[in-house]
């Protein structure tokens, strides 16, 4: 018996979330890049034959030869003794990286492409996708610039140009689970962003941004006690010569302080904005979905400051924190889509 096919909207709309997913995990695995100091091992943006990774010795020998003119090997990696084994380690999680980004592209232009082709894209979308494919492009390039900068004169990328790449990509994770559940209304009308759905993601986007910092600064290391730091509430070592603003964007014991305690200011908005989604029609589950998310995300904040940022556990906040940005776009979505009983 042959399946029911699914209507278009349908359709495109499970092809959103299959990219999102994949997004989530290009998040991911980039988190893992990003702890295992792999993001500067492939030297090279080559967007066709870098899908592969080196298939002979030589060419392994080669890549690694490329990697040893970088500052990181110089002053980090060479001195600590990497070998060829260890290059391979750091150079899987850039590859698989890369690979996942090439896949989301590959993946959604090929279904948007066959859905244009069949005519099974919903009026008034066209452009929304078109726009979903050029921030997906603008992804990538910002991730290069962000590598580019960890070539020359560092032994690591600029921590603003790791916040941009990881905001990008929960920007285009965004936007991919708000039009895929646009296509879901029954009256297939674009929800409204509200005004508690926008101070809910404003409040999570600092936060995020926040975040990206501390690990690029590498300030989650600075303190592994809670809740103070070292004994301390405001932690001693924080360096204000050059003033507060240079200090908010720069000392590492500044931005892990602002960073916990901004985190229950989020809460404290989440609370308040799940609740306004719970009694929006139909909105119970996504308002459970963002209490189990940030409550989840707070416990494994706490607990990855107290390991000493054990890999794993930094990896699962950096997951959950993804997962919570896609609660809160639900709720801000059931918000804008529904009426209130």
């Amino acid at each position: 018996m042959n399946a029911t096919p699914l209507p278009p909207s349908r359709a495109l709309s499970r092809l959103l979330l299959l990219t999102a997913c994949l997004v989530f995990a290009m998040v991911v695995v980039g988190g893992i890049t990003r702890l295992t100091e792999s993001g500067l091992s492939i030297t090279e943006w080559k967007p066709i034959s870098g899908a592969l990774p080196p298939l002979t010795q030589a060419e392994w020998i080669h890549a690694f030869e490329l990697y040893k003119q970088t500052p990181q090997y110089r002053e980090v990696a060479g001195p600590a003794g990497m070998t060829l084994s260890g290059f391979k380690f750091i150079f899987f999680w850039e590859w698989a990286h890369r690979l996942l980004g090439r896949i989301i592209g590959l993946i959604f232009f090929v279904g948007v492409g066959w859905l244009a082709l069949t005519r099974a894209i919903p009026k008034g979308y066209g452009w929304r996708l078109a726009a979903l494919f050029l921030l997906g492009g603008l992804q990538g390039a910002v991730g290069w610039f962000m590598v580019m900068s960890g070539l020359e004169g560092r032994t690591e990328v600029s921590p603003y140009r790791l916040s941009a790449h990881l905001l990008f990509a929960l920007f285009l994770f965004a936007a991919l689970i708000w039009t895929a559940l646009d296509l879901r209304n029954p009256d297939r009308r674009a929800a409204r962003l509200t005004g508690w759905g926008a101070l809910a993601l404003a409040a999570l986007f600092i936060q995020l941004m926040l975040g990206a910092w501390v690990a690029g600064f590498r300030a989650g290391y600075v303190s592994n006690s809670w809740p103070d730091m070292n004994g301390h509430f405001l932690p001693e070592g924080i360096d204000w010569s050059n003033g507060a603003l240079f200090a908010m964007t720069h000392d590492p014991f500044l931005l892990h302080f602002v960073h916990r305690w901004w985190a229950w200011v989020v809460v404290a908005v989440l609370v308040m904005f799940a609740r306004k989604v719970r009694n929006a029609e139909g909105g119970r589950p996504a308002s459970i979905a963002i209490h189990s998310a940030f409550g989840t995300q707070i416990i494994l904040g706490i607990s990855t400051v107290l390991s000493g940022i054990a890999i794993w556990l930094a990896v699962l906040h950096q997951a959950t924190g993804a997962l919570l940005v896609a609660a809160t776009v639900w709720g801000a979505h059931e918000l804008g889509s529904r009426k209130l009983t």
